[in-house]
């Protein structure tokens, strides 16, 4: 590891440590109120309980499930929302409105209504993370599909291609760098939802 890696680590460490610190002093002395967001040695001896008790695993079993289950669930339903709507010009023209007013909406704010609906367990806090990250991830693979390099689409319209076959060989592969953005994208978002 270069000099440079390891300052970089070092100071990554120090922002971590010194987070941490202010974190625990700022509980101990009444600046942060430790109902809402605890401190660094509440959290530690909790872990230390639940791991000797035997729940943590199935406390980080769980969420993993809900994210997993939301994550594979987002980017399914996205990829297929943005080539039906790549498909169809009219389903892409009624959507997009609607797409950008639910980006828009403060989606964690709705935590409680999705309880009501859906009830305090396991399928709310999925449906949360799906409701977070299922809209970004529509807007970011379908605005790769519409942009994609204008003279290809030409070649193959000369070519007489299918709306199809552009989508299956053109569309798609040029656009897997967006797909895998939109997968990162929607991990981090998953998570926040969970």
């Amino acid at each position: 590891m270069s000099k440079y890696k390891l300052k970089v680590l070092f100071a990554q460490i120090g922002v971590v440590a010194i987070f941490l610190i202010l974190w625990e002093l700022g509980a101990r002395k009444g600046f942060i109120n430790t109902f809402l967001f605890s401190s660094p040695s509440n959290v530690l001896n909790t872990l230390i309980d639940l791991s000797q008790s035997g729940k943590l695993a199935v406390h980080i079993g769980v969420t993993l499930t809900e994210i997993l289950v939301s994550f594979s669930l987002g980017i399914l339903i996205a990829f297929i929302i943005s080539i039906l709507m790549y498909l169809n010009k009219f389903l892409a023209d009624t959507l997009d409105p609607f797409l950008t007013m639910l980006n828009s909406l403060p989606k964690v704010a709705l935590g409680p209504i999705i309880i009501i609906w859906v009830g305090a367990n396991s399928n709310s806090i999925i449906t949360m993370a799906l409701l977070i990250n299922v809209i970004i991830s529509i807007i970011t693979i379908y605005n790769g599909f519409i942009h994609t390099d204008e003279l290809k689409l030409k070649l193959f319209k000369t070519f007489n291609a299918t709306k199809w076959q552009t989508l299956k060989k053109l569309i798609i592969p040029a656009n897997i760098s967006t797909i895998v953005s939109s997968l990162k994208i929607n991990i981090s978002l998953t998570l926040i939802g969970s």
